[in-house]
């Protein structure tokens, strides 16, 4: 099959061509966002800013205050292991404080700010070393809510707390009863409710966002798959469904969920609208890239699945659609765009990370 060039293949969206052009986007403020700056009360702690997310998270929170026309300081907090991550926030005008939040007395010397978002996670690398998993998850979760119990706070937490759902059930909703598979999510819900018992006994306002696959370009499920159908690698149908959403509309519920953020807490499902077939979502890339995706396996009746809805009724739908996404992870992988060699993992049913 002859390998046609990007100009001749179905592309509807204009691409993203750069690590700036992504950065740019994934920070870029919707109203919704802005406002939500221009009525907050004080300042905002980000605590895990190093992670994957909290980057982008980080910027947009500096574009939409600065739109909104109100000052106010973002901290952010990590222990900054990616080589020049540190010195690209201070040149955004976030200030960052590094530490390790597990090390006696960092949090203690964390200023007393009235908003809090908490980003710290392990996931990947907790089969063989859950003691440090329980530690960052659970324990380090309870160490927080105490030391910011006079703070909102929105926690990101994981829809992996929800048991495999029937596909044609529409997945999750924040009613269901969870039912978490393997450790790593006994984890996640170990660190809900050591947030909402704090919440609970000191009256402190929370959010705990219950997020399923945020992405973007340089990692994500849609990369995940793109890069089998690119390189030509079977793709495992098991897992046949998932959900996913742009980051930036991640990071947009995170900063405008302080607003809504409640005692005890209240539980927000944050994906995309759609129920992604991972069949369909490879042949969509295989027709952008001039591929032929080759699968093996049967999808199974059942996945890890959430409904988001009432994410949507509050905050609308993602300002990136699924397809959009889809056109930009293409041009992306067949052109050599920087990632961050992070897979998902999607393919896991076991709960082992």
């Amino acid at each position: 099959m002859r390998r046609k060039n990007a100009s001749e293949l179905p592309f509807s969206v204009k691409p993203l061509r750069s690590v700036p052009e992504l950065e740019d986007k994934l920070s870029e403020p919707s109203p919704g966002v802005i406002e939500a700056m221009s009525r907050l009360d004080g300042d905002l702690l980000i605590l895990g800013v190093g992670g994957k997310m909290g980057p982008s998270l980080a910027q947009l929170a500096v574009r939409a205050i600065a739109a909104s026309g109100v000052e106010r300081r973002v901290i952010a907090v990590s222990s900054f292991s990616t080589k020049g991550l540190r010195k690209r926030l201070e040149s955004m005008d976030i200030e960052t404080i590094q530490g390790d939040l597990l090390e006696p007395g960092v949090l203690e010397s964390l200023p007393d700010v009235p908003n809090v978002i908490y980003m710290v996670g392990r996931k990947f690398g907790s089969t063989g070393a859950e003691w440090l998993t329980w530690a960052t998850n659970v324990h380090l979760s309870a160490l927080v809510a105490q030391r910011f119990k006079d703070s909102r706070i929105v926690a990101f937490s994981s829809g992996n707390v929800y048991p495999l759902e029937q596909v044609l059930s529409g997945g999750s909703t924040e009613s269901t009863e969870p039912d978490p598979v393997g450790e790593y999510a006994i984890t996640c819900l170990g660190r809900e409710r050591l947030f909402e018992h704090f919440s609970r006994r000191n009256g402190t306002n929370m959010l705990l966002l219950r997020l399923n696959y945020a992405a973007e370009l340089r990692y994500g499920v849609i990369v995940d798959i793109a890069l089998q159908v690119w390189n030509e690698n079977p793709i495992d149908l098991t897992m046949g469904h998932l959900n996913c959403v742009w980051q930036g509309y991640a990071n947009s519920v995170a900063l405008q969920g302080l607003g809504i953020a409640d005692s005890p807490p209240r539980v927000l499902n944050l994906t995309g609208p759609e129920l992604v077939s991972i069949r369909w979502a490879a042949t969509r890339l295989g027709t952008l890239m001039n591929k032929k995706p080759a699968f093996v396996g049967q999808e199974a009746g059942a996945a890890l699945l959430s409904n988001a809805t009432a994410c949507h009724r509050l905050f609308g739908y993602p300002q990136v659609s699924l397809d959009t996404l889809i056109e930009w992870v293409a041009h992306w992988v067949m052109n050599s765009g920087e990632l961050l060699d992070k897979p998902t993992h999607y393919e896991t049913r076991n709960g082992r990370f």
